[in-house]
């Protein structure tokens, strides 16, 4: 068999398990995502989407084997860090799941992405107290202003902050064998340094609202959906799908939007503005308890994967329902 052919095969498999997952059929799911990494033993996105699929329900020790399969294959698997260690929090395994937390931002400060970096070591603080943490989480959040971040690098910053300032004035016990710490004399009221400002509030946008050219139709955007999906292509493929369920919504064809969301499932099971897409016009259509149920799933999986960026767009589709 060729290589391209293994290839549609491996695809194929793996966009199964990601459909079975998504619908809670966690058995199909795992034996798809087997099958896709018998087919491409050599790639660890089956065996992260495994153990994510797993971690899901609850399941974080058997989550752990996967990651483990997955970051020997891949050590900068950045979704296979990011459940590791979450899978160790969950088993109350705390300074580990700092450590982890702690490899999953220098990997992520590594490939430059800061707002994600401050994010995972604010995460580690929260777990284990610790001076480095301290002084790492303080040199990204320099490293992070510096570089004038949008909405998710604003909300990042706030959340780091409040856990910064929260560990500054929790009491510390120094092990037996630490070193004498020099304490700085009190500053006067006078002198106290002026307090961070707080990030700008973010604004954002509903999830089918996107710039569209009004010029360009439907037809024409299905087109150019077809056309992502035979490339292969999973964030262009998704990019043009949303679109064209924007186009609907906007000619009033709300299952033709539907439709289009509901291929996408099968390109980005995971991605949160589909979700919220979804949302939206179940909403729209007056099926407000599948809007609400869409809505706590969506949550459930922003909480887990601990994006600051999908926390807030949740947040902000919550409260813009009135």
């Amino acid at each position: 068999m060729s290589g391209e052919a293994l290839y549609e095969r491996y695809k194929d498999a793996l966009k199964r398990g990601h459909v079975a997952s998504l619908r809670g059929s966690l058995d199909d799911a795992l034996a798809a995502y087997a099958e896709a990494a018998s087919i491409a033993p050599e790639r660890s996105t089956p065996h992260t989407s495994a153990g994510t699929a797993l971690l899901r329900i609850k399941r974080p020790a058997e989550a752990l084997h996967h990651y483990a399969a997955a970051l020997r294959l891949s050590a900068r698997d950045d979704a296979a860090l990011l459940g590791r260690a979450q899978a160790l929090a969950a088993l109350g395994r705390r300074p580990e799941a700092a450590d982890a937390f702690d490899t999953l931002a220098e990997s992520r400060a590594a490939a430059d992405r800061l707002a994600d970096a401050v994010d995972a070591a604010r995460r580690g603080l929260e777990l284990a107290e610790g001076r480095d943490r301290r002084r790492i989480l303080k040199r990204l959040i320099d490293r992070l202003r510096a570089s004038e971040p949008g909405e998710p690098g604003r909300i990042a910053l706030e959340q780091a902050l409040l856990v910064l300032e929260g560990h500054a004035m929790a009491p510390v016990t120094p092990a037996d064998d630490a070193p004498a710490i020099e304490v700085e004399p009190p500053v006067s009221v006078g002198d106290e340094p002026p307090a961070p400002e707080p990030p700008t509030a973010v604004a954002y946008r509903r999830a089918l609202d996107r710039d569209l050219d009004p010029g360009v139709g439907a037809a024409a955007l299905a087109h150019l959906a077809e056309d992502a999906l035979d490339a292969g292509d999973r964030e262009p493929a998704l990019e043009r799908l949303l679109d064209l369920a924007a186009a609907y919504q906007r000619d009033g064809h709300i299952d033709g939007a539907l439709d289009a969301c509901y291929l996408a499932l099968s390109v980005g099971p995971d991605d949160t503005g589909l979700h919220l897409a979804l949302a939206e016009l179940y909403e729209e259509r007056g099926w407000s308890a599948l809007a609400t149920e869409k809505l706590d799933l969506v949550a459930a999986l922003a909480d887990l994967d601990g994006g600051a960026d999908a926390i807030g767009r949740v947040a902000a589709a919550r409260s813009g329902r009135g």
